[in-house]
């Protein structure tokens, strides 16, 4: 039986298997990054960052408490005020979705029922997020990103 020698041809396809195989890898997560990046924040960075303080004073101004949870088949989305007393917005827009992506995100249709905003919403287990904006009787923009965590 003949000894095997590690040869040059030898070294070269171990060096080119090993680096193909980072290669691809980079290449496959980079493409995943690429394909569930929902967007866009916001349009100018700038102008957001010099809106900000005011924005984020306003919002704290109210005083508002928010709350997600799903049951039965329900998303119940609690607005309360400093003294716990449920917020009833002059207007409501919500969007649900998942936090990874946004191939399963929509608009609930959420009613005021008297005491939280309350929609039909069939989810699948894991993290999901509901991106609100809500408006105050006196005009202010409420911002937040809500995390609602639905388990089987």
């Amino acid at each position: 039986m003949a000894e095997r020698t590690f040869t040059g041809k030898h070294a070269a396809m171990v060096f080119v298997g090993a680096f193909g195989i980072i290669i691809g890898v980079n290449i496959l997560l980079a493409y995943s990054a690429i394909k569930t990046f929902p967007g866009l924040e916001v349009k100018n960075s700038y102008v957001a960052s010099q809106e900000f303080d005011t924005r984020r004073d306003a919002q704290e101004a109210l005083g508002w408490h928010v709350r997600a949870d799903a049951t039965g088949g329900l998303v119940v989305l609690s607005i309360t005020d400093r003294a716990g007393k449920p917020v009833e917005v002059s207007e409501l827009k919500a969007v649900l979705g998942r936090a990874t992506h946004v191939q399963e995100d929509f608009a609930p249709d959420f009613a005021f029922d008297g005491t939280a905003y309350v929609a039909k919403a069939e989810l699948g287990d894991g993290n999901w997020n509901i991106r609100m904006v809500a408006r105050a009787e006196d005009g202010t923009e409420f911002v937040q990103r809500v995390v609602l965590h639905v388990k089987g």
